[in-house]
């Protein structure tokens, strides 16, 4: 997604609001802690020390890769279905590299994919809920009404072993939205991200590329 869809996706996030669900049952109401009337409060209001940082491999290994991404986003779904796959066996799971997930929300349909992802709770339990996440996108994200996606993204909860009253406290956590919306805004802005999926190696910023690429910069980065 490029930088223009990016500002107006976050506009549209902070002018629509959430759309937390308010019961088990697929009715969806505009709780709009995110709305027009907060606009002006910017992230700069908001404690983002709260949101956990998602990361996998060696926290110690000479080289950070940090992934920038959205769950509604098709072009990261293809990288998790395959160059992700590769860079786990190569880097992540070897202990080469520290991997950190940051999302970017585009729409609050991406929101509550984080929410239900990060209800999981462990940085270990995210990543198997965000592979679900992905590899359902075609189905979850198309699904139509607000209502059926959310319906969808319960069902994926409920595979990866949440129960109903625990997603329904993290769909209904306004300000855990808020916080996570301005936590984005905080990094993406501070790295520059004007499309998804990117990357940042060792502080420096990369577009989306193809695997060989991305492993030849990362041999690089640790010499």
């Amino acid at each position: 997604m490029s930088r223009m869809m990016m500002i107006s996706a976050a506009v549209a996030v902070l002018g629509i609001g959430a759309y937390f669900v308010t019961s088990p049952s697929p009715s969806v109401t505009p709780a709009d802690p995110l709305g027009a009337a907060n606009a002006q409060t910017a992230e700069a209001d908001v404690d983002t020390s709260t949101i956990q940082e998602m990361s996998l491999g060696n926290p110690d290994a000479p080289v950070t890769v940090i992934e920038y991404a959205s769950f509604t986003c098709p072009h990261c779904a293809s990288f998790h279905a395959g160059p992700y796959k590769q860079l786990k066996a190569d880097y992540i799971d070897t202990g080469k590299i520290n991997f950190v997930y940051r999302e970017v929300y585009f729409d609050r349909f991406g929101l509550w994919a984080s929410m239900i992802a990060r209800c999981a709770g462990t940085p270990q339990s995210f990543f198997g809920m965000t592979d679900l996440i992905y590899s359902g996108q075609s189905t979850w994200a198309r699904a139509g009404e607000p209502t059926e996606i959310v319906a969808e993204l319960r069902k994926i909860g409920a595979l990866a072993g949440l129960d109903a009253d625990t997603m329904e406290a993290c769909l209904q956590d306004g300000d855990k939205a808020r916080t996570l919306v301005a936590w984005y805004q905080e990094h993406a802005e501070a790295d520059g991200i004007d499309s998804t999926p990117s990357f940042v190696i060792n502080g420096q910023k990369y577009s989306n590329m193809a695997y060989n690429e991305m492993a030849a910069l990362i041999d690089a980065a640790a010499e």
